[in-house]
């Protein structure tokens, strides 16, 4: 079993367009939530969101790229340069044959399917781009880094709803620690923040109309968000070997169901991915210092999610710190734990917890340390990121600072 770094990092979400604003704004608490910027926004009862704003895709990439990337596709071309910039590694040869990228997207092209069902059925056109199936499908946006970076091993792309992109690490760090290859590409992305894309969401009636206040007693439900995470996890040794810049070890994971239904949460479910996770890391309950929560803002999933972390943890859970980042960037839905993966990697390398904004009233449901709206700084050499799907897939990692 080898042991498997983070050398490469990259974002692009409502705080920022790359790591380093990402974290300066986590750090600052800041809220990249406000009104939505998007065609008949004033049909939705739903009008606010984590939205990507001063991005022009048109001074990113050419005419002929805009016609086969979807914006989600477009988000994780951002990361995936940034992060891959960061590693320094050039995928050639031997290195090239084995190296992959596993990406999680819930919706994938969902821009492309809104604006294609509006051509079709509202203004009666009966012919659409030839590229639409290419650049509306779930694997796009690995393909196209694939493509991108010569990565010509294992590649493929996970879809299980707010799990997808803890899924999708998951499974790349499993191929660099069982050897199969020597770095791996992973995270993910999503945007959803489109007519049809939200008024979907309306109708679970699971949203805020005001804002994400994950774990105070006064929450109201969840805010959907943008943007996309993208990571470099490479074999430790062969990290070291070329003095790359190490930015967190991930040393565990786990992943459940929860067999019960579509869209409640199980305590039980929870509890057993994050266990699991700390036995796979072979880690003590008492060596985690930060939970980056799932946190959604629900009432559901709130205190569902603190009584398994309770019972998971026992008399250890008074000195954990958990926090929800949703509450600044919003709820990437597929591309949520890749994104929030840098809340621990800055809890481990920098030694700063992210705050849960937006709170306001305890929640005795909700009993832990979820560090309300300032930043703390803190020692913490393993944390855990959670994620948790409709559907009742769950998923766990495990992050130590090296």
């Amino acid at each position: 079993m080898k042991r498997v770094v983070i050398t490469g990092a990259g974002t692009i979400n409502a705080l920022g367009g790359d790591v380093p604003a990402t974290l300066e704004a986590m750090r600052e608490g800041r809220c990249g939530i406000g009104e939505l910027d998007i065609r008949d926004v004033d049909r939705l009862a739903v009008r606010i969101g984590g939205q990507v704003r001063e991005f022009e895709a048109e001074n990113v990439f050419n005419r002929q790229q805009l016609t086969l990337y979807d914006r989600f596709t477009q988000f994780t071309l951002v990361a995936a340069a940034e992060a891959i910039a960061q590693c320094g590694l050039e995928f050639t040869g031997e290195l090239a044959a084995k190296a992959g990228v596993i990406l999680g997207t819930a919706g994938g092209g969902v821009s492309t399917w809104d604006d294609n069902y509006r051509s079709v059925y509202e203004d009666g056109k009966n012919r659409v781009h030839p590229f639409v199936v290419p650049k509306l499908m779930n694997n796009a946006a690995a393909s196209h880094v694939s493509m991108q970076y010569n990565l010509k091993g294992p590649s493929y792309t996970v879809s299980t709803a707010c799990a997808s992109s803890n899924h999708a690490m998951a499974q790349a760090f499993q191929m660099v620690r069982s050897g199969m290859s020597k770095a791996m590409v992973t995270g993910g992305s999503e945007s959803m923040l489109c007519f049809g894309g939200v008024k979907a969401w309306e109708g679970l009636r699971v949203m805020s109309r005001d804002a994400c206040r994950p774990f105070s007693a006064n929450r109201n439900g969840m805010v959907q968000g943008e943007g996309a995470g993208v990571f470099v996890f490479e074999e430790y040794e062969h990290a070291r070997a070329r003095g790359a810049e190490i930015l967190a070890e991930v040393i565990g994971y786990a992943m459940s169901s929860d067999a019960a239904d579509i869209v409640m949460p199980s305590k039980q479910g929870a509890a057993r991915a994050i266990a699991g996770a700390l036995d796979d890391a072979q880690v003590s309950r008492s060596e985690v210092g930060y939970i980056n929560a799932h946190g959604t803002g629900t009432a559901a999933n709130d205190k569902t999610e603190c009584a398994a972390v309770a019972d998971v943890f026992g008399p250890y859970a008074d000195t954990l710190m958990i926090s929800s980042t949703k509450s600044m960037h919003g709820h990437l839905i597929g591309g949520t734990g890749a994104v929030e993966l840098l809340a621990c990697i800055m809890a481990l390398r920098d030694g700063v917890i992210a705050p849960t904004i937006g709170y306001q009233e305890p929640d005795p449901e909700c009993a832990l340390d979820v560090v309300p709206n300032e930043a703390r700084d803190a020692d913490v050499k393993v944390a855990l990121s959670n994620a948790f799907a409709f559907g009742g897939f769950n998923a766990v990692l495990a992050l130590r600072r090296v």
